[in-house]
């Protein structure tokens, strides 16, 4: 006969739905050597993250500062993260291993400003411009290579950008947005010289990246760079957040220096008369209330504006599984992109 073992160790959120459906007269699981009480009672009223604890007055909606806090730290509500990031890391790797280093090219003035350029082997390809996440203060290019390889196959360059982090700027997020501005400028420049066409340029963003992302996407080119309006033609926004109001509350201003300048220059949401490109918000329904609210709101706020925008929410998910969904032709996310982009998931065709 079959057994099952049961960890004593394992959270009882795992089993909640299973003992309660057995009925409140359920008072014990038996296994092997286990012998762990089960009051019902209790599996019904445990808490979710950021409520096992005594409220305190509320900062964020309906939020006391401990809940927002947790809001704002996906490892919260993700406890796998780090086999998550184990992944990545190995894909990267082997991504790394199979088509080679990418191009590394300067496209500023300091150390940290390189790009890392995957090329499709079709000429005058569009361009993805990915933007790592990391709270603002972790992550390097090299880290995403594997979300390389489903848009090169489909016949897209595929641009990773570093950029300064946060608490080598200072605590100053406006570093942070100069660079990534500076890198999508850069590839819009020298597009052709690599086989790109600048004229069909997409940022895609996770997380803090998708912050950044959203910054770019509200940028006065024209003013600031002397650029067309135009020069991103499609975004893809996974996970992210674009108003500061509620993030400048929470546990992240203890490393982010913001003031009421950075919040409103910074939250894309209040810019949108500078959007010019369609776009698509993601999030996953296993992330945190205040990322999904971010999405939602955002892509409310955008229809609200007339311009084009789509929200798909990726169910199951949590915030760093997301990511890994724009590296999967057939994921919510990179399924979304490819669409955007006008490729079709059979290598190299463009969707009709």
């Amino acid at each position: 006969m079959a057994k099952f073992l049961l960890d004593p160790s394992a959270s009882v959120a795992l089993f909640k739905d299973f003992i309660v459906a057995f009925g409140a007269n359920t008072k014990a699981l038996r296994a092997p050597g286990v012998n762990m009480q089960v009051d019902t009672e209790t599996l019904r009223n445990s808490d979710p993250p950021g409520t096992g604890h005594a409220k305190g007055p509320l900062v964020w909606l309906d939020m006391d500062q401990k809940q927002l806090d947790d809001a704002y730290d996906q490892r919260v509500y993700a406890p796998n993260h780090e086999l998550v990031a184990k992944r990545r890391r190995l894909a990267s790797e082997a991504l790394l291993k199979r088509l080679g280093e990418p191009e590394r090219i300067a496209y500023g003035s300091t150390e940290i400003e390189k790009l890392d350029l995957y090329k499709t082997n079709r000429g005058n390809a569009p361009v993805n411009i990915f933007i790592h996440g990391g709270a603002w203060r972790n992550g390097r290019a090299r880290d995403c290579a594997y979300l390389a390889e489903t848009f090169i196959n489909a016949g897209s360059n595929f641009v990773i950008p570093d950029f300064i982090q946060i608490d080598d700027a200072g605590g100053n997020l406006m570093p942070m947005v100069q660079q990534v501005r500076a890198a999508v400028a850069w590839v819009y420049k020298n597009a052709a010289r690599f086989g790109g066409d600048a004229n069909r340029i997409y940022i895609t963003g996770h997380s803090s990246g998708a912050h950044l992302s959203g910054c770019v996407l509200v940028t006065d080119w024209q003013k600031d760079h002397g650029l067309p309006a135009d020069i991103i033609k499609g975004g893809i926004l996974v996970s992210g957040m674009y108003d500061l109001k509620a993030v400048r509350l929470s546990k992240r201003s203890e490393y982010v220096n913001f003031n009421d300048e950075i919040e409103q220059a910074l939250s894309s949401q209040r810019h949108l008369d500078k959007l010019n490109a369609p776009i698509i918000v993601a999030h996953g329904s296993q992330e945190t209330p205040e990322f999904q609210r971010q999405a939602r709101e955002f892509a409310a706020a955008v229809k609200a504006a007339g311009k084009p925008v789509e929200l798909i929410v990726g169910e199951g998910f949590n915030h760093f599984e997301m990511q890994e969904t724009i590296g999967n032709p057939y994921g919510i996310a990179g399924r979304a992109a490819l669409k955007l982009i006008g490729l079709s998931m059979h290598s190299g065709k463009e969707a009709q």
